[in-house]
């Protein structure tokens, strides 16, 4: 039988509970345990892929297709498994269910209420993973802070599972915030105290409070927490600010979270944490002896969480190639033809990141341009990908007025058009192409020299493809649709053999980046930007220009 560990939290949001646990998840990992999390959010949309990224970040796209909550990313990066539709369960997603068996007459005509209808729901969410066998523990994060009217239900479906379940197979651990006053030069737990109670006046009580703190807990502070808290003095954690959220999973096992956890649950026979390859990326990670600027090409800058994997993506590639990645967030509104030059200068690569809508469209493709003929590294991903296609449509190819139909749907050349199967449809949510698909690479190609191999899969999430009718004309121009998909013919990869590092792909790479396996997209791209920064420096110095040779 699988065991459960629960994370709630409590005082504000932001406060990390989905680092907190994929930490706990590695560490329980590294121990030779199966573990997986899942994500239960409390918002009325069915899932996020509704949501403008400003709202909630980043759209986090697993292999079966399911938009999710981005923190399924970290859960990914940390553990490299896959995560499913399954890991993340939204109250839309919840009500929907329960309208749909009513609709059905699952319920014989009774009276649909939140308790016992909806909780039941929630609870079924909550041990399906560990009724399929695959894992030994589950670890179930519940968004939202503890308060919150929206996340009620699941505290009351969370305080009926504590109560259904043998004690020793679940685990709550609740988040909280210790708040430093500058002014009295002292940590307060007060707040903390106040979240317990209002947890616990739901009936759920807390095994472990996990602490996040600017300042050391001392002995004192941490016995206070346990006293008022309810708990015991081991099982008040320090979680202290980290330089990377890599580092945490390091943090919690100095806490021993992991071994207070087991002891909870009467897990016994486990191996000790194997963190080999984890301490080898994070030493990587601190001493860098290289450094590179990339340009990030977008148009929702202003929240780092809207381009969360490809930022991780370019930590776990910096590592590899022992290269600090240094990320200017450029807008691409703010992109002109007279400015692109001063603003671009000084990168080492530029990457064109996805989006959707025609806002900051030009800006993108004056920074494709500018690419390109100044032979940057280029690496273009979805969007990117596309604005690379209308770009050398204009330049090139002499289609002045080329364009995508879902910027310009009057377009005499839609070199980027709409998807046959996309036509008809109408509905927004998860209707796009969504999740994993093969694609076949060429042999002698830019990508085949990265990937290594001529089949892989790799997740998508769009509506609009390249448009097929005027490939002879791009191939007859010098481009390269080096990817395919093998049954549809769509075109996943272009890339120009005549520059440098030239690469625009249709689906999203950063989403299978982890920290035990970047992506090679993104670790070549650093290395080509490592290449041109090298010779950048070697014509400025001479001298330099000698010691390479």
């Amino acid at each position: 039988m699988a065991k459960y560990i629960f994370v709630t939290g409590g005082v504000t949001s932001s406060l990390g509970k989905g680092i907190i646990a994929a930490s706990l998840a590695k560490l329980l990992q590294a121990r030779g345990l199966r573990v997986t999390i899942q994500k239960l959010d409390p918002y009325i949309n069915v899932d996020p892929g509704t949501l403008n990224p400003y709202e909630h970040g980043e759209c986090y796209v697993t292999e079966d297709g399911a938009e999710t909550d981005l923190d399924l990313g970290h859960y990914e990066r940390f553990l490299n498994i896959f995560t499913s539709q399954a890991n993340n369960v939204t109250t839309g997603r919840i009500y929907q269910t329960v309208i749909n068996k009513e609709r059905e007459g699952a319920y014989l005509g009774k009276t649909v209420q939140v308790i016992p209808h909806i909780t039941d729901e929630i609870k079924r969410r909550m041990l399906q993973l560990g009724q399929s066998k695959e894992y030994d523990i589950i670890i179930t994060e519940i968004g939202g802070t503890v308060g919150d009217i929206e996340s009620l239900p699941f505290i009351e479906a969370l305080r009926q599972l504590q109560w259904e379940l043998p004690e020793e197979d679940t685990v709550v651990l609740h988040l909280t915030l210790i708040p430093y006053l500058k002014a009295a030069k002292e940590l307060k737990t007060k707040p903390t105290q106040h979240s317990v109670k209002m947890l616990s006046q739901e009936g759920v009580h807390p095994d472990i409070i996990v602490c996040r703190t600017e300042k050391p807990l001392s002995t004192e502070l941490r016995r206070k927490i346990a006293q008022f808290c309810n708990v015991k003095t081991e099982a008040v954690i320090e979680a202290a600010d980290a330089p990377t959220i890599y580092e945490v999973p390091l943090l919690m096992m100095r806490e021993k979270l992991d071994v207070i956890c087991m002891k909870k649950l009467n897990i016994t026979q486990t191996k000790d944490p194997e963190l080999t390859r984890w301490k080898e990326f994070i030493d990587k990670l601190k001493y860098p002896k290289s450094q590179v600027t990339i340009g990030l090409i977008g148009k929702y800058i202003e929240l780092q969480d809207a381009y969360k994997s490809i930022l991780e993506a370019f930590v776990h590639a910096g590592a590899i190639n022992e290269c600090k990645v240094q990320v200017v967030n450029v807008h691409s509104e703010f992109i002109t033809e007279d400015n692109v030059a001063e603003k671009l200068a000084n990168l080492d690569g530029l990457l064109v990141a996805p989006g959707f809508g025609h806002r900051g469209v030009e800006g993108k493709i004056i920074a494709v341009k500018y690419a390109r003929t100044q032979n940057l590294p280029f690496f273009g991903i979805c969007l990117g990908m596309q604005m690379s296609v209308i770009e050398m449509a204009r330049d090139i190819l002499g289609l002045k007025e080329a364009h995508s139909t879902e910027m310009n749907p009057n377009t005499p050349d839609p070199v980027i058009d709409l998807m046959e199967e996309q036509k008809n449809v109408t509905a927004k949510g998860g209707t796009m192409r969504l999740g994993a698909y093969d694609c076949v690479i060429k042999e002698g190609t830019l990508a085949y020299k990265i990937y290594g191999k001529t089949t892989i899969s790799e997740r998508h999430r769009h509506r609009w493809e390249f448009n097929n009718k005027y490939l002879s004309q791009f191939e007859a121009a010098g481009m390269v649709a080096s990817g395919k998909n093998p049954e549809s013919g769509l075109v996943e990869i272009v890339e120009l053999p005549n520059h440098p590092f030239f690469i625009g792909v249709q689906y999203h790479p950063e989403l299978k980046s982890t920290v035990e396996n970047p992506h090679p997209l993104f670790v070549n791209f650093i290395a080509a930007a490592k290449e041109y920064t090298e010779k950048k420096n070697a014509v400025k110095n001479p001298a330099m220009q000698g010691e390479m040779i």
